[in-house]
Parts: C-alpha cells; sequence; structure tokens
C-alpha cells in the first residue's frame, strides 16, 4: 500500500487503514517515522473535534464510563475515537491488555474505534505517537476523541496538555480520595465526576461532591471565569451521563466564548513543537559513539573529583561534540 493509498483510506475513515496508519506512526524505525510525517502533513484536517482526556484513580471504573460515554455520543450520531496513555511495560504492569478487551459493546460498533496504548517505551514516546494518533484519528473523520490516561506519574500531566477537557473519575468517599489527588492534578482538573453513585452510595457521592466544591474553592481557578465543573454518575447503570456529555459541552462552549479554545490549541502545538525539537537534540546527542565517549571520560573525571559537574557540561558543549 502506498503512503497515497493509505492516505485516501484515513480520509475516507476505513478503520483498517487508521490502524495501520497508526501502527506506523507508533514504529521506532526511523524510515517509518519519516513516512508517518509525510503521511500526517497529507491528511491533516482542519475538521472541528473535542479532545477529552478522562483519568481516574484505580477500580474507578473508567472503561465502563468510556464505553456508556461512546454509546451515548454514537446515539447522537457522532463518531469516538478512544486512544490510551499507558507506559507500562509487562513487567511492571498496566493495562496492556488493552481497551477492546474491557469496552466490547463499544469496540463492536462501526462509529467507533479504540486503540490500546502501545505496550512499551516512556511516556513521553508514547504521548508523543498519542498525540499523532489523535491526529490520524481527527482526518478519518471522528467527532470525539476520548484520550485515557492509567493514572501513573505524570500520564495526567501529559493527557492534559493535549486535549480541551481534562475529566477526572472519583470513587464515592471523598475523605480518603481527596488525600489522594496531588495538588498539581487538581489544579488541571475540567470536570470531575464521582463514579459509582448508585444503592446505597448515592447519598455518599453526593457528599462527596460537596467536600469536593469545598476543596476546590481553595485553588485559583484554571480558567478566569470558569470554575470546576462536579457531578455524580453510575457508569455501570447509565444514571447521568448524558449529564456528563451536557458538561463536558458546555465547557467547551465556555471556552469558545471567552476566546480560549483555539488559542490553547494553538499553545498546545507551540509547546509540541519544542518538545519535539528538545527530543531531537537529545535522540541525536546520546545517538553519538563519540558523545557517548566523551561524557564517559568527564563522568570519570567527576567521580574523581578532577572536574566539576558545572565546567564538565560546559566542556562537553562547547567541544567538538558530534551532532
Amino acid at each position: 500500500m502506498t503512503i497515497d493509498e493509505l492516505a485516501k483510506g484515513v480520509q475516507e475513515g476505513k478503520r483498517r487503514h487508521l490502524a495501520k496508519a497508526i501502527t506506523l506512526v507508533e514504529s521506532n524505525r526511523e524510515a517509518d517515522q519519516q513516512t508517518a510525517q509525510d503521511l500526517i502533513s497529507k491528511v491533516r484536517s482542519a475538521k472541528e473535534t473535542i479532545r477529552v482526556g478522562i483519568s481516574g484513580v484505580p477500580g474507578v471504573g473508567k472503561s465502563t464510563f468510556i464505553e456508556a460515554l461512546g454509546n451515548l455520543l454514537i446515539e447522537e450520531g457522532l463518531k469516538v475515537a478512544v486512544l490510551a496513555v499507558d507506559p507500562s511495560s509487562p513487567a511492571t504492569g498496566g493495562s496492556i491488555l488493552g481497551d477492546k478487551t474491557r469496552m466490547e459493546t463499544l469496540s463492536s460498533k462501526d462509529e467507533a474505534f479504540i486503540r490500546p496504548s502501545p505496550t512499551s517505551g516512556t511516556l513521553g514516546g508514547v504521548a508523543k505517537r498519542t498525540r499523532e494518533s489523535m491526529m490520524l484519528c481527527e482526518a478519518a473523520g471522528y467527532d470525539v476523541i476520548l484520550v485515557e490516561t492509567v493514572g501513573v506519574g505524570q500520564s495526567e500531566f501529559e493527557v492534559a496538555s493535549m486535549v480541551d477537557c481534562f475529566l477526572v473519575l472519583m470513587l464515592p468517599g471523598a475523605g480518603d480520595s481527596l488525600q489522594g489527588i496531588k495538588r498539581g492534578i487538581m489544579e488541571i482538573i475540567d470536570i470531575l465526576v464521582i463514579n459509582k453513585a448508585d444503592g446505597d452510595q448515592e447519598k455518599m457521592a453526593k457528599n462527596a461532591v460537596t467536600e469536593y466544591q469545598n476543596a476546590f474553592h481553595l485553588l485559583t481557578p484554571k480558567y478566569d471565569g470558569i470554575g470546576v465543573d462536579f457531578l455524580t454518575v453510575s457508569s455501570i447503570k447509565k444514571k447521568r451521563i448524558d449529564e456528563a456529555w451536557e458538561k463536558i459541552q458546555g465547557f467547551i462552549s465556555a471556552l469558545k466564548e471567552k476566546g480560549i479554545f483555539e488559542a490553547q490549541r494553538k499553545e498546545q502545538e507551540l509547546n509540541w513543537f519544542k518538545r519535539l525539537v528538545e527530543d531531537e537534540v537529545l535522540r541525536r546527542l546520546w545517538g553519538s559513539e563519540t558523545n557517548k565517549e566523551k561524557a564517559a571520560e568527564l563522568v570519570e573525571q567527576i567521580k574523581k573529583g578532577e572536574i566539576t559537574p558545572v565546567k564538565a557540561a560546559y566542556d562537553f558543549l562547547s567541544s567538538e561534540i558530534s551532532r
């Protein structure tokens, strides 16, 4: 299949072509990376989409929520893509088995495309490929891109930096959960959803919302005039999933009304450009055997106390390092 045939298939919304294109994007081979960039340039879409990041504590029911939301969106005539950011390896665990095994109903729909996370690589590498996969999904005609994070380490920040709305799922019983949210994470949340709000836990979930509202009231708003929104849902019983979608749409509308939406998209692209340049400079720098040998010599000198780390870094960068 030629690059033009692949691009045409993606733009026609053919899932087989889209999957092949994403596989190309995920490849670590330099030749494939160049081809992938050519492909993305050919298919870049001006389609208006909504990008939503979804995170949450372990056991909160992310997959059930995403499937319920995805099915609702399809009922409303939209096409949905689900991507995952999971830098875990088989040794450390993570959702390596893939989202399709956890979202059987949604994955069977023609209007849905579900792509498990690449199973290896650094968080930065996985996030880079997710950004590119997101662009391919948009080119293939998907209206809403749901980006799931496993909620480990820096993955929430990576996802928040590539979406329009960042939604976090929590369990009923805010007291313990509040302790588990890092302050930095609280500051990037746009919508906080208490899942599993059914049966005996419904009242507990409503109390949790009040506690969270009080806690977030102490924080400086992420956007001037737009506060964090809260609601309770039961994904398994599909209760108030429509309200969650309404809140996402309302948040996006507020961003657009204030002129933040487009500005944020542009800022994300510029930050991505800077990140890519930094990553490529480092890759080329450490990919050179000459540079590795020079650095190793300086490391030994530092260990022996013959040179300070600052002087060593200056000498390394000032020398005729291989570029």
